[in-house]
């Protein structure tokens, strides 16, 4: 099931018409109407999934998303991502049972690649292998504290390293004079992220499950690299996919990329080096190293600015909470303060928030947040 790929001169005889084609075809239309305006209670009410269709944003970025998946060549490959992308199921579990588990833990622990997590905890509750705990498009783009932490966080975080992926290929080509896979590269940015609406699951307070560790970072990265295994991706779009967190520039950086491989190749129950995942031996990443993955992990850095936005705008947020929506103190950690914040960052985006707060002040702030939820 290799990636079908196209040499310079079959490229170039497509023309520019079709190059402009499949560009717009990851673009999204931009989303300016106003979100629409809702009183503190009404955001009570409101479910991850009802706030993130509410949202211009998160609408765009998901059709965006959903376009960029329809332009994979590769049939095989196109139809797995748009599975995966309607319905994100923890299939990987399916035929787990409590004795496998209990398995799979203990290689993973004698392999050293969990640590600090308890055998019940080391995979996110879910209550079927065949349908997802949430929709794709209503999953937050990170933990509580973190990027994109809000419904529909997970979509305008895909859709814009979806972008930047994008636009590297078309750098390289451009640049360089040559052409990358750009299957693995569309499709590996699509999936980096596949199992955050399993991890990533909203409580009834409105703040999201806290995520565990795995092989040495969040659980969501190896399991989702476990997830395109137990569906049978290509090797190099799984390859590309594990690079999302680290690149293969040194032993050390290689060594992380590595061990997510073996723990997700664990946990679905395969051998790494025979599904074409590492070399010989079992060391490295199969040799040569290919592009897509560096350009993977490059597209994947949304985080680097969206981290520190959501933490630098959340003093405002909460002052203005208890100011002028009349939410006590004691709730700031509680469901009326999250559903403010969650119905808040979902209409506007915590990167929309935070330029308006850079370039034009807190008063422009609070009066772009009274424009989405009513002053008491």
């Amino acid at each position: 099931m290799s990636s079908e790929h196209l040499n310079r001169r079959d490229f170039l005889k497509i023309g520019a018409l079709a190059g402009a084609a499949a560009a717009v075809s990851a673009v999204p239309v931009r989303a300016m109407a106003a979100p629409a305006v809702r009183t503190l209670e009404e955001c009570m009410s409101m479910t991850p999934e009802a706030m993130a269709d509410a949202s211009g944003p998160v609408s765009a970025s998901w059709r965006s998303i959903l376009k960029a998946a329809a332009a994979i060549r590769n049939p095989a490959i196109r139809a797995s991502v748009e599975q995966i992308l309607n319905n994100p199921t923890p299939s990987v579990i399916k035929g787990m049972s409590g004795s496998n588990k209990k398995a799979i833990y203990k290689e993973l622990s004698a392999k050293g690649l969990i640590e600090g997590v308890s055998e019940a905890d080391f995979l996110p509750p879910a209550a079927s292998a065949d349908a997802s705990p949430q929709p794709f498009r209503s999953a937050p783009g990170s933990g509580y504290q973190s990027h994109h932490a809000y419904p529909g966080g997970l979509c305008t975080h895909t859709g814009l390293n979806t972008r930047v992926s994008i636009a590297l290929y078309d750098g390289y080509r451009e640049v360089y004079d040559y052409m990358l896979d750009r299957d693995v590269v569309i499709a590996a940015q699509l999936l980096h992220d596949l199992h955050k609406p399993w991890v990533f699951q909203w409580d009834a307070n409105g703040e999201s499950r806290t995520e565990r560790k795995l092989a040495g970072t969040g659980e969501h990265h190896t399991l989702g690299v476990a997830e395109s295994i137990a569906r049978r991706l290509p090797a190099d779009v799984i390859v590309a996919q594990a690079c999302a967190h680290n690149h293969p520039r040194t032993e050390k950086d290689e060594a992380q990329v590595v061990g997510w491989l073996t723990a997700a190749s664990v946990i679905a129950g395969v051998d790494p080096v025979a599904y074409g995942l590492l070399a010989k031996g079992g060391k490295t990443l199969p040799m040569p190293r290919r592009q897509e993955g560096f350009v993977t992990h490059l597209g994947d850095h949304d985080w680097v600015l969206t981290v520190p936005a959501c933490q630098w705008i959340l003093p405002t947020m909460e002052k203005v909470a208890m100011r002028d929506y009349g939410i006590s103190k004691s709730d700031l950690k509680a469901k009326p303060f999250n559903q403010f914040r969650n119905y808040v960052f979902s209409q506007a985006t915590i990167m929309s928030l935070y330029e308006t707060y850079a370039a034009k002040g807190e008063a422009e702030l609070v009066r772009t947040i009274h424009s989405i939820v009513t002053p008491a």
